[in-house]
């Protein structure tokens, strides 16, 4: 897959882990996708690991702050979207009802974001990219390939999305499984909304492409990770949902990959 240079206004664009045990949690997924790692300095006493696919940055790590841990947040994948502007965005995103945890902040050069919480409560970053403009590859083995919504309100959050970044979403058929909403940004799947289960708080999944998610499993459990659901078949692929060992969920995508 080629290098992109640059993400449209509404794209996922970058995953970045805030966990307990930094050096642990990269050993895990450097070990499940074979990324390398650039450690950028962020502080007297704290890295920023860059993950890395074939030289291009695919995602990111960094060990959560005090004040996290001291709200009982667990280890978790944060999402990226990338917007044309993060203020823009934050204020549109408070109008719609959302909860600004962070307000927009320079990232130095590298650019601008916001984190916030849409009306259910699952938190979401917005990215307005300057020197950096999120993950060089994605819709690859080893990198970035989907992003799903678990919420208590599928027709509030599509709605909620829809406003904030103009997406569109499409119920998928499911049978007798659950509900399922494709996003698309601009004509292009982008993602997807489904409900929570019992117990689940609502969250941003990310889904990174594998080339068998059988070995993936096996390499992930050996590794000390835990596989929560499948593998599901799917109409162009399989998936499954997994829990790192310091407790950060993720999913694993096998099959058909968009350009």
């Amino acid at each position: 897959m080629p290098q992109f240079t640059h993400h449209a206004p509404g794209t996922f664009s970058w995953p970045e882990l805030a966990t307990t045990d930094q050096k642990g949690a990269v050993a895990f997924y450097r070990s499940l996708f074979g990324w390398t790692v650039n450690d950028q300095p962020i502080g007297p006493n704290d890295m920023y690991s860059l993950l890395q696919l074939n030289g291009s940055d695919v995602g990111a790590a960094y060990t959560m702050r005090e004040d996290e841990r001291k709200m009982n947040i667990p280890p978790h994948w944060n999402n990226y979207v990338t917007v044309a502007s993060a203020d823009d965005a934050a204020a549109k995103a408070k109008e719609l009802g959302a909860t600004l945890i962070e307000e927009p902040f320079d990232v130095m050069g590298a650019g601008r974001m916001a984190l916030l919480a849409d009306p259910a409560g699952a938190t979401l970053c917005v990215w307005e990219a300057r020197d950096a403009i999120g993950a060089g590859r994605v819709n690859e083995p080893g990198a970035l390939t989907w992003n799903e919504l678990h919420t208590t309100d599928l027709d509030g959050a599509g709605a909620f999305y829809g406003a904030l970044f103009g997406w569109t979403t499409e119920p998928m058929p499911t049978g007798d499984g659950p509900p399922y909403h494709v996003i698309s940004n601009s004509g292009r799947s982008n993602g997807g909304i489904t409900a929570t289960q019992p117990g689940e708080p609502p969250n941003w999944v990310p889904y990174f492409a594998v080339s068998s998610v059988d070995d993936a499993l096996s390499e992930a459990n050996e590794g000390g990770g835990a596989t929560l659901v499948g593998p599901i078949p799917m109409p162009q692929g399989r998936i499954a949902v997994l829990r790192d060992p310091q407790g950060a969920v993720f999913a694993l995508w096998e099959g058909t990959l968009d350009d």
